[in-house]
């Protein structure tokens, strides 16, 4: 709102349209009077152009009459539009990109576009990025993509100036909400007879039920519905004005639950969706309790009042989990604590390897509400003999003239790899790619369904040669069509190098662990690989305890509060820095010498460079002395 209303007033853009991925998003983008907190302007969406109140559903079928508004819109005179990614494809299919001219195009979760040309909203983006007559702000929460692909082009992506807001900056800024409590529940039976062990009804919740295929589903979405809420109260109808539940509980209270679940009577459940984005409720605490949904109810939609977030099933992707957790950490007045629980049925495993697992899950969660890329080895391919690169360990014999080596930087997590024949790029920007994107390759090649099906299913049938230079080279060709063919032969090799080091390393990892012993070869880059490859070696036990629940248990997590989340951000900018342990001590003195001046240490994510220099140093001695400590433990009497 503030940077579209300073598009409007100060950089001469016309209109602002707002585009959000479904209609329960719209109230996001209901009027607000900033000017109340010392802002210029006040933010006002007329009603006839806010969209996503609209009747109708947005299907080609039935949206004219919204393009019809869109066409009257930009027509006009008023400032702001808000509706859904579906209206805006169909509008700009109808009207053209040229009539969104000297305007601002907001896409809300724009996680949603792709840059795949299947993909409408993606390509009507890519054609506006190279018109070059609108302004475009792109957000979202979580900037990744279920399916690999890519949101944007690089190419694209770099025409964008990246502002990143993390949990620890929101929790931190927040007037009243300031911790966030994780806690994985394993239950045995069914699942809605463990629900009321985990539902308090007197915090307000978000209740998201499994999906149909998932293990801990019943098969019946109405009957597992009915029984959760037969677990909070006794029901006593439903309110003929917003469509919610009416539950008395046992201690007297009567509780108001929104059944997003049940789609059984369409004009009931738009009774009830609009009852949930009613603007004039939005400052009520007391207007709803407990929302029941299966697909709605996660990205995007705003609910300040809600504290607990329980989801039942586990869920294989973190962007779904991130977006999830944001349901329940909004700032609301005398809301101090937020709760994300995730139900799931008990593993057949020991309980030590659950918790590993669980406190591997913390780490990555705490990395993408930070912002932060989880881990993953980064490599520099060069042709064989192309010479050492300082900084790296080519093993105990050095580096060999004549052999294919293979260095690595234990500080970075960088590798240098020579192969034999290894095509270099010719461009800086594929010689980028090679760099920063091989993961993303990688990625996209692992997840395509011709190689899944092939590599797993008809193996005896199916050549490697296919699938590392057909399929790769499809993927590579239509990830990066503008760059030569050198070029993108550079980048295959070198993705399907990386992909190959990563794998013999695992497997020499594997064999070494079966047989007690050490695997041949340089032990410096497949302990690197072991360091670097996920988020296991982020040295941070996140859980806080194992309590029982019903006949299994339950692993809770530390407070994600402002200390906590600045002890992962620390661990995870050590992983990355390459400070050697000298300067790192000095600029740890510095920092002290700091805190001593202004009463608080520096801050790694200062706009400051020498003050983000400190605290970097602060990290990277943190690891040298966490480092030593291990040595010291090891080279003890009995810990060989």
């Amino acid at each position: 709102m503030f940077i579209a209303l300073d598009k409007l007033n100060n950089q001469g853009l016309l209109q602002a349209i707002v585009v959000v991925p479904e209609r329960s998003i719209g109230g996001s983008f209901a009027d607000e009077y900033l000017s109340q907190n010392g802002f210029y302007w006040d933010w006002q969406v007329a009603p006839q152009w806010n969209l996503c109140n609209a009747p109708g559903v947005d299907e080609p079928r039935v949206a004219k009459s919204k393009v019809e508004a869109v066409r009257r819109f930009l027509e006009g005179t008023d400032k702001v539009l808000v509706c859904t990614h579906a209206t805006f494809r169909f509008s700009v299919d109808e009207l053209g990109i040229e009539a969104f001219d000297n305007r601002l195009i907001a896409v809300d979760e724009f996680h949603h576009v792709s840059s795949n040309p299947d993909n409408k909203l993606g390509s009507q983006l890519g054609a506006f990025i190279a018109r070059d007559k609108v302004h475009l702000v792109a957000m979202t929460g979580s900037y990744f993509r279920g399916d690999s692909e890519a949101v944007l082009t690089p190419a694209d992506e770099a025409r964008f100036e990246t502002v990143t807001y993390t949990y620890y900056e929101q929790l931190n800024g927040y007037q009243w909400l300031k911790s966030l409590d994780i806690g994985y529940f394993f239950y045995t039976g069914r699942y809605v007879d463990a629900v009321t062990k985990v539902l308090d009804p007197a915090l307000k919740t978000i209740v998201h039920i499994p999906n149909v295929n998932a293990r801990e589903s019943l098969k019946d979405k109405h009957r597992e519905v009915d029984d959760i809420m037969h677990g909070m109260g006794e029901w006593k109808g439903v309110d003929p004005a917003t469509g919610f539940h009416l539950l008395k509980t046992k201690d007297g209270r009567m509780l108001k639950v929104a059944d997003l679940v049940d789609d059984s009577d369409p004009a009931g459940r738009s009774r009830v969706l609009t009852a949930l984005k009613d603007p004039a409720q939005k400052d009520n605490r007391d207007h709803v309790d407990v929302i029941i949904a299966l697909g709605m109810a996660k990205e995007g939609f705003d609910w300040i009042w809600c504290e607990h977030a329980l989801t039942i099933g586990y869920r294989s992707s973190l962007t779904e989990i991130v977006q999830i957790i944001g349901r329940a950490t909004r700032d609301a007045q005398g809301k101090e604590r937020a709760r994300f629980t995730n139900l799931i049925a008990e593993p057949a495993a020991e309980q030590a390897a659950v918790a590993q697992a669980v406190n591997d899950m913390l780490k990555a969660i705490s990395a993408s509400l930070l912002m932060e890329q989880v881990l993953a080895p980064r490599y520099e391919f060069t042709p064989k003999d192309a010479g050492p690169k300082d900084g790296f360990d080519y093993g105990p014999e050095g580096y060999q003239p004549g052999r294919s080596n293979v260095g690595v930087n234990e500080a970075t997590g960088q590798y240098h790899v020579e192969i034999n024949g290894l095509v270099k790029p010719e461009t800086p920007e594929a010689t980028r790619i090679c760099k920063e994107d091989l993961n993303e390759v990688v990625t996209s090649f692992l997840q395509d369904k011709t190689v899944l099906e092939r590599g797993l299913f008809d193996k005896e049938n199916t050549l490697p040669e296919e699938l590392t230079q057909l399929r790769m080279g499809k993927i590579v060709r239509e990830r990066y069509p503008e760059l030569s063919e050198t070029d993108q032969e550079a980048i295959r090799q070198h993705a399907i190098a990386a992909m190959n080091v990563t794998q013999q390393a695992k497997l020499a990892l594997a064999q070494a662990d079966a047989s007690g012993g050490t695997a041949e070869g340089n032990m410096a880059l497949l302990d690197g690989v072991r360091k670097f490859v996920n988020v296991r070696d982020l040295d941070i036990d996140l859980i806080d305890r194992i309590n029982p629940f019903e006949a299994a248990y339950a692993v809770l997590a530390r407070a994600m509060d402002e200390k906590t989340l600045r002890q992962v951000q620390a661990t995870i900018a050590a992983k990355k820095l390459s400070i050697p342990e000298d300067e790192a001590r000095e600029l740890a003195r510095r920092a002290l010498q700091f805190k001593n001046e202004r009463g608080r240490l520096p801050d790694i994510n200062s706009a400051d460079a020498w003050e983000k220099r400190m605290a970097e140093g602060v990290a990277a001695l943190a690891r040298y002395r966490a480092q030593a400590k291990v040595a010291q433990a090891q080279a003890e009497p009995g810990n060989g």
